[in-house]
């Protein structure tokens, strides 16, 4: 009886210790939230041009961490397609710093290498943003050129968004370097509706309407 007793009092002191232990080692993460996610965006661009041609511009965004890739079209020019890689860093929390440098291919009516910038920094409602590429063409030199479009926002509610934009660009014409004007942006769970009234001084103005999904 005394050795069954002896033998029951330590299986329940070898319990009471793996008890313990147990509860003092941190439990493992689960290996899905190891993993980082992929984040994708894709967008369409319309460009309504007095006097001009009317044309559509989308652009698919992959980011998997640190990695960015991007895909565009009708962006450098038309019938005019690039393809990107480049890398984020982000600092801040109240004032967020966000900025992923690239480099890309160009192909199609325009031909080249273009190193090129997205830039957004942003505190509480407001946002400034900047994207821009030096575009290189291989085949002739003097089609090398600047391509940036900038905007400054600012966004009282989640779903409501207003601000000034401007681009310099090549894909369309208009008398001016740059084209400039206010826009307002809807936005609803991961879906962005957002209209553009550039050069509104002009008669008539351009516009551009964009529409984003994110995944």
């Amino acid at each position: 009886m005394k050795a069954a007793r002896r033998l029951a009092l330590a299986t329940a002191l070898a319990l009471a210790a793996a008890s313990v232990r147990a509860q003092e080692e941190p439990a493992a993460a689960p290996e899905a939230e190891e993993k980082t996610a992929w984040e994708l965006e894709a967008s369409v661009y319309g460009y309504f041009v007095p006097e001009d041609k009317d044309y559509g511009q989308p652009t698919v965004v992959a980011d998997h961490g640190a990695l960015h890739l991007e895909a565009r079209y009708n962006y450098e020019d038309l019938d005019t397609g690039s393809v990107w890689v480049g890398w984020n860093v982000g600092v801040g929390d109240a004032l967020r710093l966000d900025a992923t440098l690239m480099v890309g291919g160009v192909f199609g009516e325009l031909t080249g290498v273009a190193p090129g910038y997205e830039l957004s920094v942003s505190w509480k409602s407001l946002e400034l943003y900047s994207e821009g590429e030096w575009v290189f063409d291989t085949s002739n030199s003097d089609n090398n050129f600047f391509y940036t479009w900038s905007q400054l926002s600012w966004s009282p509610w989640e779903w409501f968004t207003v601000g000034f934009a401007a681009q310099r660009t090549r894909a369309y014409e208009t008398g001016l370097d740059v084209q400039r004007g206010p826009f307002l942006g809807f936005t609803y769970k991961s879906v962005t509706l957002s209209v553009y009234v550039f050069n509104a001084d002009e008669q008539p103005p351009t516009w551009v309407t964009s529409l984003s999904v994110s995944f």
